[in-house]
C-alpha cells in the first residue's frame, strides 16, 4: 500500500528527499522555480507558443509545483488546489498565444493563476474581504511599527508546517492578503486592485492576519 500523500504535494508529485531542511519563511515571489538554463527554457516556451504539445508538457513540469503551492495557500484546501492547478494549465493552453513577452513568462503565468483563483472564489461566493473589516477599525498610531511592512516576528527559523497550517486556518480574506503580500510579494495597491478593496483594507487585513498567525504559532510551540 502506498503511503498517503502530504497536503503540500502537488498532483502527480515527484519523489521527495527523505529529509527536508526547514525554511525560515514562505516567500516565493523572488525565487524562480527549479528550471532549466534560461536559454533552454526560452526554447521550450518558443516551441509551446508554436503549438508543440511536448513543449507545453515541459512547461507544466517546470511550473506545476509552484502553481499548486500558490493555489493551496490561497485556498487552504487540497482538493480545490488540485482542481484549480489543472484549470490554470487548461487556461494557459488556451491563452498562451496571448503572451507577448512584455514581462517574464513566470510573472505572466503567476498573474494568470492568481486571477483564476480569485474568479473561482468569487464564483463560490467566498468573501475576499473579511466581514469584520466593517466592525474593527484598523489600528492607528502604533509607533515603531511600519504598518504593512515585513513582520520580523513571522520570519526566522520557524516550523514551516506549523506556519502552513496556520495560514490555511485563516479566514479567506486574511489568508488571501497575507499570501499575496508576504508570500508572493505583491504591493498593497496591487492587492487592492485584485480584491476590489481599498489599500487601507489590504493593510488592515494583513495586520490582523499576522496577529492571528503569531497567536497560532505561539500555541503550536507550547505543545
Amino acid at each position: 500500500m502506498c503511503p498517503p500523500r502530504s497536503p503540500t504535494d502537488p498532483p502527480e508529485s515527484t519523489p521527495r528527499s527523505p529529509v527536508e531542511e526547514p525554511v525560515p519563511e514562505l516567500r516565493t515571489a523572488s525565487a524562480a522555480p527549479a528550471v532549466l538554463p534560461h536559454s533552454d527554457e526560452a526554447g521550450i516556451l518558443a516551441r509551446a507558443l508554436d503549438g508543440d504539445p511536448l513543449a507545453f508538457a515541459q512547461l507544466y513540469a517546470l511550473y506545476k509545483r509552484r502553481i499548486y503551492s500558490l493555489c493551496l495557500r490561497m485556498l487552504g484546501n487540497v482538493a480545490e488546489a488540485e482542481d484549480l492547478t489543472q484549470e490554470i494549465f487548461l487556461q494557459l493552453h488556451r491563452k498562451i498565444s496571448t503572451f507577448r513577452g512584455d514581462a517574464a513568462f513566470s510573472t505572466w503565468l503567476h498573474r494568470l493563476a492568481v486571477n483564476v483563483v480569485l474568479m473561482y472564489l468569487r464564483k463560490m461566493g467566498v468573501p475576499l474581504i473579511s466581514m469584520d473589516e466593517a466592525e474593527e477599525p484598523a489600528p492607528q498610531g502604533n509607533p515603531g511599527r511600519s504598518f504593512g511592512a515585513n513582520d520580523l516576528a513571522l520570519s526566522g527559523s520557524i516550523d514551516r508546517m506549523a506556519l502552513e497550517r496556520a495560514v490555511a486556518a485563516l479566514p479567506a480574506g486574511y489568508r488571501l492578503v497575507f499570501v499575496l503580500h508576504d508570500v508572493e510579494g505583491y504591493e498593497h495597491h496591487e492587492i487592492a486592485t485584485m480584491l476590489h478593496c481599498s489599500i487601507g483594507n489590504s493593510k488592515s487585513q494583513l495586520h490582523k492576519a499576522r496577529l492571528r498567525l503569531r497567536e497560532a504559532l505561539r500555541a503550536a510551540h507550547q505543545y
